[in-house]
């Protein structure tokens, strides 16, 4: 006779449920003459967001407008930054910031997962530097050495927001020189080449800085473009809200590869 009994349930296995990674910290590096506070757009809505954010001041800016720029200081200033981050980081800068952030990214042991650079996809050497730094001689030598058209072209071209959260650090016109002398050995062809991780190039529609972004996109291993419209060279704090959503995406991006 066969016997039909109750079977005993088996043993539940135990589950596991994925954690999610943690958000990237996001290191933001300013551009020529403005500090920090030109970032206070984006570090509200990275905390918002839930994603922490550091904007350290480079040499000759804001807090350090003491300080003589070279381009050693400010790396160093990154550096130390970066030093400060436990867990991912992503690097973004504008501008001078951008050439910084790529610079420093391959140059430092520090892990990096993202860069984002933005308003600088033109190799800062040759005839433009030269004209550049030309200009800025001949700014430099006003009697108010540069500050009150420096100051009137900002009121020209940043919405009112904008020039609030840049004139909160001060305005440094008097390093111009000494940023430009050091960009000229700065070769930002070679830093995208090697760095190994994302690279976002974030440009203005008419941003006069993007002249050789096609060339700067096949130089990077993993690189992206985005072209932001009605933006120009100050594409962060002309269209403030574009330029979060894109820091947004690439802090998921990250946070994803992790």
């Amino acid at each position: 006779m066969t016997t039909f009994g109750t079977r005993a349930p088996a043993p539940a296995r135990p589950t596991c449920a994925a954690t999610p990674a943690p958000p990237p910290t996001v290191l933001l590096v300013h551009g020529i003459r403005t500090s920090a506070t030109m970032w206070r757009r984006q570090v509200e809505a990275l905390g918002a967001a839930g994603v922490p954010a550091v904007a350290p001041d480079l040499p000759g800016h804001g807090t350090r407008g003491g300080e003589r720029f070279t381009v050693a200081g400010a790396v160093a200033a990154v550096e130390e930054a970066a030093a400060r981050v436990e867990g991912p980081l992503v690097v973004a800068g504008l501008s001078l910031g951008g050439y910084l952030a790529v610079h420093w990214a391959a140059l430092t042991a520090h892990r990096v997962d993202a860069v984002v650079a933005a308003s600088c996809s033109t190799q800062p050497r040759g005839v433009p530097l030269w004209v550049y730094r030309r200009l800025a001689g001949l700014i430099g030598r006003l009697p108010d050495a540069g500050a009150g058209l420096n100051d009137r072209l900002a009121r020209r071209f940043l919405p009112p927001d904008a020039l609030t959260d840049v004139i909160a650090g001060g305005m440094t016109v008097s390093v111009m020189e000494n940023v430009l002398a050091g960009m000229a050995d700065i070769d930002t062809l070679a830093d995208l080449r090697a760095i190994d991780a994302p690279v976002w190039l974030v440009n203005g529609r008419w941003d006069h800085f993007r002249a050789e972004e096609r060339r700067f996109l096949r130089a990077c291993a993993d690189g992206r473009l985005v072209v932001v419209p009605r933006a120009t060279h100050l594409v962060s704090l002309v269209q403030p809200v574009a330029f979060n959503r894109i820091l947004l995406d690439v802090v998921e991006h990250a946070r994803a590869a992790a």
